[in-house]
């Protein structure tokens, strides 16, 4: 018997009990169903990651108060020692970091704004400084953006967000339009293209106003962020490291104290959301392979009852000339193609699955290309573990006592 031969008997017995080839098959379907789809929307969010959120720029990096915080220790370590960082600590960068080619700094606070009855809610109010836009610049849609003048000067002027022009200023033209924030009016002088959200949470839900301004209606006692873009890429090493020595000696830390700020870069952003990412598909990928090796030993006692059930035929076989060989490649190829023709049905359900998320959730979904051929692969392995036993117990049958069954 060649294996054209075996494959079309085993369809042909699939076929003749589809009802119950399709239950059994249920385990492995929603097995290979679920890990794609965790694996598809884990490889959204990293390609998401990678060009949204940590979009930092070249050669750029930012100081903070806390840094990336990984853990509940850390945080309230970082609660107790860590310094609030002050505009002359950007300052003092600007002066003695010569690496360090634009220095600016930002603060930020939440306010709900409303104009002429309509409202919008937790706005980001950031106070920046001109420098900013040098570093992470604004795609402007229309207007403009702050010059070093507004700054210094502490001119009332604001650079909005798209949700914000889009509520409060709804069919008409908001350059020039008053604004008032905390009591302080500010005329519109720009605002910037339409980001969309992530994960539910919209980024165009600001305003930008001069650091000047923003540190009068908000106080001074927040901590600031510092943004320093280096001369080259190549020096971005050095110059965090001409940083890291002013603010420690600014803060007076002796050479064995660890660091009261933290340093964020976008390969920093990077690697925290792989490493995140990786244990979250890890243990998806444990919970859900419980149904795979479930689906498996299924598979198992459904050929073990074929092999009952079909008894009589395989005394047949036997007694016309089929070999032991012949019977195990029999039953090992309809284990296989049971279970592969679960993973095909799991795929296809995963790319559906994958494309609804993306389409009608906030979930960037992406199917991986790798899924087909991984899955039909661990398919096929779960095929051949689990029908090996049942193929050899019925290639072991007796031709004899196989024709006296029923």
């Amino acid at each position: 018997m060649n294996l054209g031969e075996s494959t079309r008997l085993a369809l042909e017995s699939i076929w003749a009990n589809r009802l119950r080839s399709f239950l059994t098959l249920l385990g492995v379907i929603i097995g290979i169903a679920a890990i794609i789809a965790t694996a598809a929307v884990i490889n959204g969010l990293n390609r998401y990651v990678a060009e949204k959120l940590s979009n930092l720029g070249s050669g750029v990096f930012t100081v903070q108060r806390f840094g990336i915080i990984t853990n509940r220790q850390q945080f309230i370590d970082a609660i107790r020692k860590n310094r609030r960082l002050e505009p002359a600590d950007g300052r003092a960068i600007r002066e003695r970091c010569p690496l360090a080619e634009e220095v600016a700094w930002e603060a930020h606070a939440t306010r709900d704004l409303v104009r002429r009855g309509a409202e919008v809610r937790d706005v980001d109010i950031g106070g920046v400084t001109s420098g900013i836009l040098e570093i992470e610049p604004y795609d402007v849609e229309a207007g403009r953006v702050f010059t070093p003048s507004d700054d210094e000067h502490g001119v009332p002027v604001a650079f909005l967000g798209y949700d914000v022009v889009d509520r409060l200023f709804p069919a008409v033209d908001p350059i020039g339009k008053e604004l008032r924030i905390d009591g302080l009016d500010f005329k519109v002088i720009g605002y910037a293209q339409k980001k969309g959200s992530f994960l539910g949470f919209s980024q165009d839900n600001f305003v930008k106003i001069p650091f000047s301004l923003h540190r009068k209606l908000f106080g001074s006692r927040q901590s600031v962020n510092i943004s320093v873009k280096a001369s080259t890429e190549d020096s971005m090493t050095e110059a965090m490291d001409e940083v890291r020595a002013v603010l420690r000696a600014r803060h007076h830390l002796r050479p064995a104290d660890p660091d009261d700020f933290g340093m964020v870069t976008a390969e920093g952003i990077n690697d925290l959301w792989r490493n995140m990412s990786q244990t979250i598909f890890a243990v998806a990928l444990f919970v859900v392979g419980i149904s795979l090796v479930v689906g498996g030993i299924v598979i198992m006692n459904i050929m073990l009852v074929s092999v009952i059930e079909r008894t009589r035929e395989i005394g047949v076989r036997k007694a016309v000339g089929a070999r032991q060989r012949d019977i195990v490649e029999q039953f090992l190829i309809e284990a296989v193609l049971l279970s592969c023709i679960g993973g095909a049905i799991g795929i296809g359900l995963a790319w559906g699955l994958s494309a609804l998320l993306a389409s009608q959730t906030p979930l960037p979904a992406e199917f991986p290309i790798w899924a087909p051929p991984v899955a039909f692969v661990v398919c096929t392995a779960i095929g051949v573990f689990f029908g090996i036993s049942p193929a050899r117990r019925a290639a072991r049958l007796d031709p004899i006592e196989a024709l006296r069954s029923d």
